[in-house]
């Protein structure tokens, strides 16, 4: 897997109100999107990303999964989405792929290790696309990767590789 970056991390915070302050106020990460009370991702000064850092709040310390306050997960940014198609394929082989889902401004594939620590391997739609993206549709839904494949080629590159600021 050719990993042209780590994407962004995600939280499981206490309070997600009280998590948002301190990282804006505190870090200068700007608040992109907010479920109140529930989730909230942000951007940290100078970020190409559609958000760096994302929380999800976790009532009682502990999540729905049953796991406890700290790292959610991490993103691995691959290049193409041939790159993640071939991701796909290993980690099916493997019985390591939990989930798949379209961001509109990314295309995420979710995977466990033999661990059980989570995981996520994501290619980024090109950010000169990214308003006419989130203009339509709900933010998140199940992954076509064939048609998206087929809307965006198997060979565009995008995020660090295609010379963007990280």
């Amino acid at each position: 897997m050719a990993v042209r970056r780590l994407n962004h991390a995600v939280l499981y915070v206490r309070d997600v109100a009280e998590a948002v302050g301190f990282y804006r106020d505190t870090l200068g990460f700007e608040l992109r999107t907010e479920i109140p009370g529930r989730a909230a991702f942000l951007r940290a000064p100078g970020s190409a990303n559609d958000h760096d850092l994302g929380l999800f709040e976790t009532p009682g310390g502990v999540a729905p999964s049953g796991r406890y306050l700290g790292l959610y997960h991490l993103a691995w940014e691959v290049g193409t989405l041939a790159e993640l198609a071939e991701i796909r394929s290993r980690l099916e082989a493997r019985g390591s792929l939990v989930g798949a889902s379209d961001h509109r401004v990314s295309k995420s594939l979710y995977a466990k290790d033999p661990s059980g620590i989570e995981f996520e391997v994501m290619w980024r739609v090109p950010a000169d696309q990214w308003e006419r993206e989130t203009s339509s549709g709900p933010m998140i839904g199940p992954l076509d990767l064939a048609a998206e494949l087929s809307r965006w080629g198997d060979d565009l590159v995008t995020g660090a590789a295609a010379g963007s600021v990280t």
